[in-house]
């Protein structure tokens, strides 16, 4: 079964098309005013029908066409009434009509755009159809690369819920949607350490697990708290990253240590025993690896004490690749979430639709390559902005 949208000046012209189209017997799902009528045009009702039969397709897409084709008719006569006001005798209050009607244009000049891209859209869209009224915020969240399968929960939940006067304008419904969306990005909050916590970094190769770790051995230690800091680096493979962290390390007189296996890493908790926070810099592993994120379990349930597991995924990664990350590396038994290169990408739907889907804590925000600056408390308004407005403007 498939739902078509039909409109018409009235409710009845509305429902004529949809039985024109889709047959007597098309089950009426929805019927609603979506704009009163005013001196200047018509009103305008949307009738929703069901229908089984997949042949009915062609004609309901036939009716669609037409509603633009409405829609352009009627911008075409507030442009000429415009014309008409601006070009003719300008008596008094013609200047706030015009001013009125120039709004109402630029209103419908904006709903028409939107329509187009939607119908262009609509093979994509399946079964969802999405009123007038949520056009814009559809588009926005497309655009963000929020998974369809999400757009389409939150906004047919939002259909049925939001309160009617908060669907005149396109601003009060993306208000309305920030607020929702932030609510549903959960959140970590940092609180005073009470005995001494470990704080493991996992994830993927090149997320920037390691210059992460630095940035809180520096907000811990220095710029935010007066906390004793020990690091452990379990990444003996790369050399590289070794002389990394050690040199961080030396910059602000924190005690390290690299180990190479099980035994060590116990030895080494146990020297830091006296240290408010230990933090462990871990291998960088490909989420397909199941060797090496096994060995790394080992390291975790050796210990006695329970080690807070944070798994670093890079905000430029694909929504795919991302799910896969987070199902490999959850046999790790994953605390919180921490999310690095925000100045690499312009588009964040790819990790709403993760943090949505596994709602697991967020704690940290890497915005940039400076080290001890670019960090930042995970805040779900922060990453709201992100996915509405981009990086560079939140």
């Amino acid at each position: 079964m498939k739902l078509y949208t039909f409109i018409g000046k009235t409710a009845s012209e509305a429902l004529t098309k949809a039985q024109d189209a889709c047959g007597k017997d098309a089950l009426v799902v929805n019927t609603k005013m979506l704009r009163k009528k005013t001196l200047t045009q018509d009103a305008l009702y949307e009738v929703v029908v069901a229908v089984e039969d997949e042949k009915k397709v062609e004609k309901s897409e036939t009716i669609f066409d037409k509603k633009k084709k409405e829609a352009i008719e009627n911008t075409a006569k507030n442009i000429s009434l415009i014309d008409s006001l601006s070009l003719g005798d300008k008596k008094e209050g013609n200047s706030s009509e015009i001013e009125e009607l120039q709004k109402s244009l630029e209103n419908v000049n904006k709903r028409m755009l939107e329509l187009q891209k939607l119908l262009l859209e609509s093979e994509t869209r399946g079964d969802f159809v999405v009123p007038l009224e949520f056009m814009g915020i559809y588009q926005k969240l497309k655009s963000a690369g929020v998974k369809h399968s999400d757009i389409k929960e939150i906004v047919g939940e939002s259909m049925r819920f939001m309160p009617t006067y908060m669907k005149s304008s396109d601003e009060m419904i993306e208000r309305y949607f920030k607020v929702l969306l932030k609510k549903m990005i959960p959140v970590r909050r940092e609180i005073p350490i009470k005995k001494q916590k470990v704080i493991m970094m996992v994830g993927p190769t090149g997320v920037g697990k390691t210059t992460t770790l630095a940035k809180l051995a520096a907000r811990y230690s220095i710029l935010e708290y007066n906390y004793r800091i020990g690091i452990i680096s379990l990444d003996t493979y790369r050399i590289g990253a070794v002389e990394q962290l050690y040199q961080y390390a030396k910059m602000m007189k924190l005690p390290i240590e690299d180990v190479i296996g099980v035994e060590d890493f116990k030895k080494a908790i146990e020297r830091f025993i006296n240290m408010d926070i230990v933090l462990v810099d871990t291998v960088g592993s490909s989420q397909y690896d199941r060797e090496k994120l096994k060995k790394l379990k080992k390291y975790i349930d050796a210990l006695q004490i329970k080690i807070d597991v944070n798994l670093v995924v890079s905000a430029n990664s694909k929504i795919e690749d991302l799910e896969d990350i987070h199902k490999e590396f959850s046999l790790l038994e994953i605390d919180t979430m921490s999310i690095t290169k925000f100045d690499e990408t312009k588009t964040f739907g790819n990790l709403f639709s993760l943090i949505k889907d596994i709602k697991l804590p967020l704690t940290y925000f890497s915005v940039g390559q400076e080290v001890p600056d670019d960090l930042k408390l995970a805040n779900g308004e922060f990453l709201v902005k992100c996915l509405f407005e981009g990086f560079r403007n939140a």
